[in-house]
Order: structure tokens, then C-alpha cells, then sequence
């Protein structure tokens, strides 16, 4: 996360990974309920999977979206850096920027060793068989529709989520106020 930005701004790392992770979290929800419901993982040890699975995974992410997600990391790190250097001397901003821009395009790709990875965790948490179940939803034409719609339902979620919380807080504060002052305190 970004030093100085408070964890309730929309833009924030704590905010955005909360809402990629509840986002995970709905799709996984969803995922068995359409297939039915979860089954223990017994035909595969989540420390190999099959290559083809790994595949399968890889296929399911790219639809889905979640390599996106990385594309920010490699520029998030190279700006990180270039900051801290920017501090050392101001007076190497263009250098700066010029080297920066220099190793995002050279790190870019290394994004596709992320998803490789991501593709072998995710293959790992099924047996290949429900990794073809779970693709030829996201193929189909209500699985394409979820893959644009949950983010926006995600989103609309989030945001009543925090209006939900900050009514809720308020009327705690309250809450509190009124047993302490039941107890001779005044908040």
C-alpha cells in the first residue's frame, strides 16, 4: 500500500484488495453453485498438478480476467523505486522518469510468470475435470455474462458495504455513548 493514503479511499491497496479478494470470494460462491456444490479434491494432490489442468486454469483466468489485475504490478514497483531515488535527488527526475520507463518495458512481461503461477495454484484447488466444468461455464454465454456483470454488481456491493458500515459506526458511536453515560461518563 501506499504510504499516507487512508485504507477507506477507493484507490487505495488495502480497499482494491479487499475488493479483488471479495470479488475471488463471490466468484468462488457462484462457481458452485452452478456446479453443484463442492467436492473433496482426491484425484489430485495440490502440489502437482497435471499439466493440462494447469491449462485448463490458465484459460479459466484469462477469461475471467484476474491476469489483468497484474498488469499494474510491474509499473507499481518500478514507480515505487524511481520514488525512493527521486528523494535522493530531485534533480534526477528526467533520468529518472527515462530509466523508469525503461524497465517497465522491460519487466512488463515478466507479468506472464505471475499468471503461469496463478494458473498452478488455481489448477492445484481442482481435479481437471471440474477445471473443464468451470471453463465451459465462463464459455458459456451466462458465464461471459457473469465475467462482465460481477464486477459491477462487486462494485455496486462495496459501495453499499461502506455506506452500510459508516451507518452502522455511527449508530454504535451512539451506542456507547448512551451505556456510558448509563455508567456516570460522558464521551
Amino acid at each position: 500500500m501506499i504510504a499516507g493514503l487512508s485504507m477507506r479511499h477507493p484507490f487505495s491497496g488495502g480497499f482494491l484488495k479487499r475488493r479483488v479478494a471479495m470479488r475471488h470470494m463471490l466468484a468462488a460462491f457462484l462457481m458452485l453453485a452452478v456446479m453443484g456444490a463442492a467436492k473433496p479434491v482426491l484425484a489430485q494432490t495440490a502440489s502437482s498438478p497435471s499439466p493440462n489442468a494447469i491449462l485448463i486454469a490458465k484459460q479459466i483466468i484469462e477469461i475471467k480476467g484476474v491476469d489483468k489485475l497484474f498488469d499494474p504490478l510491474i509499473r507499481g514497483v518500478v514507480e515505487k523505486v524511481k520514488n525512493q531515488y527521486m528523494q535522493t535527488n530531485f534533480m534526477w527526475a528526467k533520468d529518472l522518469n527515462a530509466v523508469s520507463d525503461q524497465l517497465i518495458k522491460q519487466y512488463q512481461p515478466r507479468t506472464a510468470e505471475l499468471v503461469d503461477e496463478t494458473a498452478r495454484i488455481y489448477a492445484s484447488h481442482f481435479t481437471e475435470a471440474e477445471l473443464k466444468q468451470i471453463l465451459t461455464f465462463y464459455q458459456s454465454p451466462v458465464g461471459r455474462r457473469v465475467v462482465t456483470e460481477e464486477p459491477r454488481a462487486l462494485d455496486q456491493s462495496m459501495a453499499n458495504a461502506g455506506v452500510f458500515g459508516d451507518k452502522l459506526s455511527e449508530e454504535i458511536i451512539n451506542k456507547f455513548r448512551d451505556e456510558m453515560r448509563k455508567r456516570g461518563h460522558d464521551l
